[in-house]
């Protein structure tokens, strides 16, 4: 087991800019406005690198949800979004991504206190993506449109038939606490671009800079109404509003446990249903790949964000003839990955969310070591004040019936593995109810295809992991989804077909 070095986890101090959005009086933003709940309860803001209480949000009650609902509802049935000339809602999209662009420093930081992700991180990967994503998407505002088409059964020039692609309506979107605002902006965007209004719930973790979004929002010119954000929690505020009658969409990211319940609440009116779920996703490095490279490479797909990532690289198989020097480079990265507070600015990884994922984290780490598994590094918490720090784990020695080796962990935990040819691992590989996203490290390129048809998973990545790109779809096979996110398919997800058939 390598040794880290001992690094004060103590927080950092907090800017003006955070001091002022920490000290907002908790509100909703419905129709345009900031406004009262209707309830006094409240859910507080912890900053996982002190474990300190810093804020306070609404945990909004069932009339909170319906005015949200509400609003939404006038918003699209009058026509004052989706009625707009389409460039004025691609103008309006690409004004909002500016402004994230000039928030972009106060927004990394507000989400490093709020989810414990580096600032750096942040700074690079969050709100950069948050742009892209927002410019991307308000492009297909003028791109999506009619389509004419022949029928097949009459003669030509007695009938004229196209195709209108129409907004779904009023859609609610509940997004998860690992990437906060970038969910958020993920969700919001395409619904935008289709003609869709929104109502937001961020996760009940982490719901900072939904709220300092809606204040962009109402600066972009976006019409009242269109973006409604409310926080609370998901057994109350998101279910409330999965059931609602008036809600056309239900967008969802998350567990697959939630998503599965989101789904059978939402068949019970059929409303249109996006989901993406969990991941266990493995990531193969193949004999002709340098340990050198694959060590750290594969390191990142697992520590990134503390390893709580749908789409992390926790299940390494590294070939029988390169496994053990796969495995000595890997241990050594996880140097870089040593746990700091989030506002400290030499950090790559920071703690977990909160206390329950740190117990959840440190539970199936013991459940691993009962169950026979052996820590090549890691397997603990560092000293700190408070805070939910876990140091990045590797575990070997694993069989396939394991709860470490089949279940998501969602923390910074490896389980590596020795395989002996392609059809094996990609059986290995495939043997799981998830099917997100996989991993191959090789230079042989007849391999990497041949594997990538194999495996059963929504993205594969070839010698990377984690690249997101606003132009791709994403999302799961098997129970790590329904429909797709990104790209076309992520627009279209938020619209419906109709037939045009007219005699002349």
């Amino acid at each position: 087991m390598n040794q880290m070095t001992n690094v004060k986890l103590e927080q950092f101090p907090y800017s003006e800019a955070a001091k002022k959005a920490l000290a907002r009086k908790p509100q909703l933003f419905i129709d345009g406005q900031w406004v009262d709940s209707t309830g006094g309860a409240a859910i507080e803001v912890i900053d996982p690198s002190s474990g300190k209480v810093v804020s306070r949000f609404v945990d909004a009650t069932n009339d909170d949800v319906d005015r949200a609902v509400a609003a939404a509802r006038r918003a699209f049935d009058d026509g004052r979004w989706s009625d707009l000339p389409p460039i004025a809602r691609e103008t309006m999209l690409h004004k909002l991504a500016d402004l994230l662009g000039a928030h972009a420093d106060e927004l990394a930081e507000l989400e490093a206190i709020d989810n414990g992700k580096p600032k750096g991180m942040a700074a690079a990967i969050d709100i950069p993506g948050c742009i892209g994503m927002m410019h991307y998407m308000a492009g297909w505002a003028t791109k999506l449109g009619t389509e004419a088409s022949e029928p097949m059964a009459m003669p030509r020039g007695t009938f004229h038939t196209y195709v209108r692609r129409e907004p779904i309506g009023v859609a609610a979107q509940i997004v998860p606490w690992n990437f906060p605002l970038l969910m958020a902006v993920l969700k919001i965007a395409p619904a935008l671009a289709a003609g869709c209004t929104v109502i937001l719930k961020p996760a009940e973790q982490t719901s900072l800079t939904a709220l300092r979004l809606a204040d962009l929002i109402a600066e972009s010119g976006i019409p009242a109404g269109v973006v409604n954000i409310i926080t609370g929690n998901g057994h109350t505020a998101g279910d409330r509003l999965v059931r609602h009658p008036d809600v056309d969409k239900v967008a969802f990211t998350g567990s697959t446990e939630i998503g599965k319940l989101i789904n059978k609440t939402a068949t019970d009116s059929l409303k249109r249903v996006t989901l993406e779920l969990g991941g266990k996703s493995p990531v193969i490095v193949l004999p002709d790949v340098d340990p050198r490279v694959a060590g750290p490479g594969t390191a990142q797909a697992i520590f990134f964000n503390s390893g709580q990532v749908c789409v992390a690289g926790s299940r390494l198989y590294a070939h029988k003839s390169v496994f053990d020097q796969v495995l000595e480079n890997f241990v050594e990265a996880t140097n870089f990955w040593q746990p700091r507070a989030s506002l400290d600015p030499a950090g790559h990884m920071g703690p977990l969310v909160s206390d329950e994922q740190f117990n959840r984290v440190m539970g199936y780490i013991e459940d691993g070591k009962k169950a026979g598994a052996s820590v090549a590094v890691g397997g603990d918490s560092p000293a700190s004040e408070g805070g939910y720090y876990v140091n990045p784990t590797v575990l070997v020695d694993v069989k396939p019936d394991m709860r470490v080796v089949r279940e998501e962990i969602f923390g910074p935990v490896v389980v590596a593995q020795r395989f002996d040819d392609l059809d094996e691992v990609a059986r290995q590989a495939n043997d799981t109810r998830f099917g997100l996203a996989a991993g191959i490290w090789t230079k042989d390129l007849s391999a990497m295809h041949k594997l990538a048809a194999k495996l059963k998973a929504g993205t594969i990545w070839g010698n990377c992991h984690g690249v997101i790109d606003p132009a791709l779809p994403f999302g799961g096979y098997k129970e790590s989804g329904l429909g797709r996110e990104q790209g076309r398919e992520g627009v279209e997800a938020y619209t419906e077909l109709k037939s045009v058939i007219i005699q002349l």
